[in-house]
């Protein structure tokens, strides 16, 4: 400490002609007191070798009011001894409490309005605070309560409405609770008045709260750029405010920014004039924001090109792009003008504001946030080159924009009154997008893709014992992070789903409406929505949801038939589906289950539906001939899996070679089977045979889920010494769609002949089919030569299979062209497919490749997990280097989901059981609290897989062999 003090007094006489005599310096052991200016102190954090933090400096002392000025206040620092007499303020570095229950904010003062005026520093990454709120004191109090982390708080006052001000005489930080109590010298009585805050923090690199994202211009400098992320709590990093969900406000915000610099929130401006205190910054301000959550708060401060329309409904419409990439933000613009009306005419509610922005991030840990008026995306979630971007990046960017457009109202109009209820938000949006996309796009077949993409997903992590409930009980904020999973999205999404189809799309639009009208600008629970929903339909909406959404786990639903005449009896039974085996127990669950029935008269129509509401129930289906099958769960819409008798299974799989079943029949079929060998119900050697059966399947999505079936079998027996039979299994599956193909699109093709060809390239190619190993490498060194250009399509499989079966060089010539790549899809792509080389020395060059400056934050995940599902010895390499590079990477992601994702990525594929207690031991000496149920989740995983090698494993490798010696016309 006395090193930074004579630095202190050093710099402070550099600044003296600037500020004038303050007081003399006196050394902190000699108990008194200490004043800088904050403009010095802030950059002494930026400019020592060693950051010092506030936490640091109350080792001996800390910052307790400032005296003078709002944008060059002084801090006073107390001596250690001075601060124990006059104890005003507490940090980071005492000693904990012990950790107590969390406990929410209290209700005695809450605010109506946030005037709040922000200047960043682009330069020194940070940024100094004025809030003022108009604020509610419902019960006499001398303290507030607000949430506060990352934030020093300078000064604090509250003004009765027509009374004197009142100063606080301290302000105490409960860091683990993420709060900070002001205290007053007297009682705040009952009535409205005005909170003043000043405040400084810092423009993180953490990707949440008030952050700095890095940026190129066109000329190669690097800039950087002021922007937020405040879902799940962080808004708390960005100014002093009581950040709860249900506690809304309206919002007006300021920002004071360099002169040549974009500054967008959720409003339009309606104010831009010059900063006095400097000619080269400007003061934008934006007008007043409709009564909303502060998790929806957002700005902007950097350099934007945009494009811009607006919506038949009159709304302007803007995409912001980086500098010189307009031309990528057109697919976007079309997207959002086309959505913002569809869903206006869905809800029969208008959107409330008078403009929409969607804006490119370069770093952004999520894929979007629906902000409201100023959505906020990956660069890689908005932006379409329409050279150079493939099929499924357009419609992936559709998807994302749809998501977020949804929340406008379903979120932002009406919120989740706390974050249990965050499914609701995230669920319906996961749904509706889709509905969304399908308007716009027919042609994607859409829906057909949602159950590869989200149903099955969502079903694969519900199925394990650390699962957990839609609805979950959450309490202090770190535990908020674990629920943005495949339950709060993809299952909230597929029980919806199921939901409408239940209650049908006229009288749920109905209900919809009545909630949205209901709850506008206020906040609702799940059973706010059932109530509507219910009033709508008729139906006991509760009392079948409840089933769904406040126990984790769904059913396997059991069936077999007997012919009556001309009727056809089905006997059913219910049980939990379990993924290791048949549930045993007690206590089963039960469910409320909508099921539907076809049979082969009419494969598109449902015969009957029923809602079976207890464990077993017998079905009579009139005038069904014997010839007929019966199928259940028609367009895979029940959030259920199914196992047929042998009798009804085998009179199924005929409809699977003759296209018979509907593709998401024919899907949910092979995906159900899947499951059940996976679980150990059935052989995999039954899964293996059916899956023959699709030779003639010309449906992308259903290759897209039998590829990633396949590969999900092909990494269980990478840990067998018979992993090229699978290989061979795979080219005979693969080939004969492959040659249907072809490289080259055909004339009358469509987007899902794109995606297919994409796919099953990629997959032969993976595999080491000769004839596309043999093309991919002649138009890999055109394309590198600048001969003849890859498609954006044809890339991916491309890159993928070089690599797999290159060496050295190949690598090189890849990270070539990444370096070379000015769009961060293509970096993408080529980070993606970085793990399937296959030498180690090459390996351990990817994964230090993973955490070099060539690599955005967010996209390490992907580089690592890429390596660890690229092979047997890639996976250790990840698992090692994730250990080794433990604190940087934890640092990096800061316990956010991207943490969870990169554990899940790296360690779900192994199969041995000593791996489980590995990974376990390993985490809780490394703890990641925001990925507790991730690793619980994995080390499950893992335990799974083990269990299913030891059981099928040489049954697997019976049949391969056998087929290899009396080949079979697949």
């Amino acid at each position: 400490m006395y090193d930074f003090f004579n630095f202190l007094m050093e710099r402070y006489q550099e600044k003296q002609k600037f500020f004038g005599p303050v007081r003399s310096f006196l050394w902190p052991q000699l108990d008194v007191d200490i004043m800088l200016p904050l403009s010095t102190i802030l950059t002494f954090r930026k400019r020592l070798k060693v950051e010092i933090s506030w936490d640091q400096l109350s080792m001996d002392c800390s910052p307790t009011f400032c005296v003078a000025g709002f944008w060059n206040p002084f801090v006073i620092f107390r001596s250690r001894s001075s601060r124990r007499r006059r104890r005003l303020h507490s940090l980071g570095l005492a000693a904990m409490p012990e950790k107590r229950p969390f406990e929410r904010l209290p209700a005695d003062v809450s605010p109506i309005n946030y005037s709040l005026c922000l200047k960043p520093d682009l330069l020194d990454f940070t940024f100094e605070g004025k809030l003022e709120a108009a604020a509610q004191v419902r019960q006499a109090t001398n303290q507030i309560v607000m949430n506060c982390a990352d934030i020093d708080i300078i000064t604090a006052s509250y003004a009765p409405e027509g009374d004197e001000e009142i100063h606080a005489t301290g302000f105490n930080y409960q860091n683990e609770d993420e709060k900070v109590t002001l205290s007053f010298p007297s009682t705040l009585q009952t009535g409205t008045g005005t909170l003043k805050i000043d405040f400084v923090g810092e423009l993180n690199d953490k990707m949440k709260g008030f952050y700095r994202s890095k940026y190129t211009t066109p000329s190669g400098e690097v800039r950087y750029a002021a922007v937020t992320q405040f879902e799940a709590t962080d808004a708390r990093r960005a100014f002093p405010c009581w950040d709860e969900p249900a506690i809304k406000a309206t919002f007006d915000i300021s920002l004071v920014v360099p002169k040549d610099r974009v500054a967008l929130s959720n409003m339009n401006v309606i104010d831009r004039k010059p900063y006095p205190d400097d000619e080269n910054l400007v003061e934008v301000k934006f007008a007043r924001t409709p009564v909303m959550s502060t998790y929806l708060v957002a700005f902007v401060v950097g350099e934007y090109d945009f494009v811009e329309t607006r919506s038949k409904d009159g709304v302007c419409v803007r995409v912001y792009t980086p500098v010189g990439k307009a031309e990528q933000g057109k697919f976007a613009l079309e997207v959002a003008a086309k959505t913002l009306p569809f869903y206006k005419d869905y809800f029969n509610v208008p959107y409330p504001l008078p403009k929409i922005d969607l804006i490119a991030i370069a770093d952004f840990a999520a894929g979007a946030m629906e902000n409201w008026g100023l959505v906020t995306y990956r660069e890689t979630a908005l932006l379409i080159d329409p050279k150079n971007s493939c099929s499924s990046s357009r419609q992936w960017v559709a998807l994302v924009v749809g998501h977020e457009l949804a929340h406008q109202w379903f979120g932002n109009l009406v919120t989740m009154e706390w974050w249990t209820h965050l499914w609701l938000n995230e669920g319906f949006a996961s749904w509706i997008e889709y509905l969304c996309v399908d308007h716009c796009f027919p042609e994607y077949d859409i829906w057909t893709q949602f159950v590869s993409a989200d149903y099955t997903r969502a079903q694969e992590l519900d199925a394990l014992d650390n699962s957990h409930p839609i609805e979950v009980s959450v309490g202090h904020p770190s535990e908020v992070d674990e629920i943005f999973d495949a339950i709060s999205y993809s299952k909230g999404a597929s029980v919806i789903r199921m939901l409408h189809d239940y209650i049908g799309d006229k009288d749920f639009k109905r209900g919809m409406n009545m909630y949205l009208t209901k709850f506008q600008q206020k906040n609702a629970a799940t059973e706010d929505l059932w109530e509507s929903l219910e009033n709508a339909s008729g139906k006991p909406i509760a009392a079948v949801m409840n089933t769904w959404t406040k126990q984790m786990g769904f059913p396997l639903i059991y069936v077999e038939d007997e012919q009556v005449e001309d009727d056809r009896l089905l006997r059913l039974s219910q049980k939990k589906f379990c993924a290791s085996g048949p549930f045993v127990g007690e206590d089963c669950p039960q469910w409320m289950v909508p099921i539907t029935i076809s049979t082969s008269e009419d494969p598109n129509q449902a015969k009957l539906k029923i809602l079976m509401d207890k464990s077993e129930m017998n079905v009579v289906l009139k005038n069904v001939n014997p010839d007929q099958w019966v199928k259940l769960n028609l367009g895979t819409v029940g959030f259920y899996r199914t196992q047929y008798s042998s009798a009804m299974l085998e009179s199924l799989l005929p409809g699977i070679r003759d296209l018979s079943l509907p593709p998401v029949d024919r899907l949910g079929l092979q995906n159900d089977l899947f499951s059940l060998a996976r679980a150990g119900i059935i052989s995999t050697v039954e899964v293996l045979k059916v899956m023959e059966a699709f030779v003639n399947e010309p449906n992308y999505t259903v290759w897209s889920d039998l590829s990633c079936n396949l590969g999900i079998l092909s990494t269980l027996l990478s840990h067998t010494d018979f992993y090229e039979e699978i290989q061979e299994f795979v080219k005979d599956v693969f080939s004969p769609i492959g040659e249907r193909l072809g490289w080259d699109p055909k004339p009358g093709e469509g987007h899902l002949d794109a995606l297919l060809r994409g796919l099953v390239l990629g997959k032969l190619g993976k595999a080491g089919h000769k004839a596309t190993l043999e093309e991919a490498r002649r138009r890999f060194k055109d394309h590198v030569e600048g001969k003849q250009i890859l498609s954006a399509d044809l890339r991916s499989p491309v890159y993928l299979t070089v690599l797999k079966h290159g060496d050295g060089t190949t690598l090189e010539i890849m990270l070539k062209l990444h370096k070379q790549a000015d769009m961060q899809e293509e970096k993408n792509r080529i980070e993606r497919v970085l793990g399937a080389t296959l030498s180690p020395e090459l390996i351990q060059k990817v994964l230090t490749f993973a955490l070099s400056e060539e690599v955005r934050p967010q996209d390490t995940v992907s580089v690592i997990g890429g390596v660890a599902g690229g092979s047997k010895h890639g996976r250790k390499a990840a698992w090692k280097f994730i250990k080794d590079n433990w604190e940087e990477l934890y640092n990096r992601y800061q316990g956010g989901f991207l943490i969870s994702r990169l554990i899940k990525l790296s360690v779900e594929g192994f199969a041995v059981d000593k791996m489980a207690g590995e990974v376990k031991a390993f985490f809780e000496s490394h703890p990641a609290p925001s990925a507790e149920r991730t690793i619980q989740q994995c080390c499950e995983n893992i335990l799974l897989n083990a269990a299913w090698l030891k059981r099928d494993a040489e049954s697997i490798h019976q049949y391969l062999l056998q087929r290899k010696a009396s080949p079979q016309a697949v």
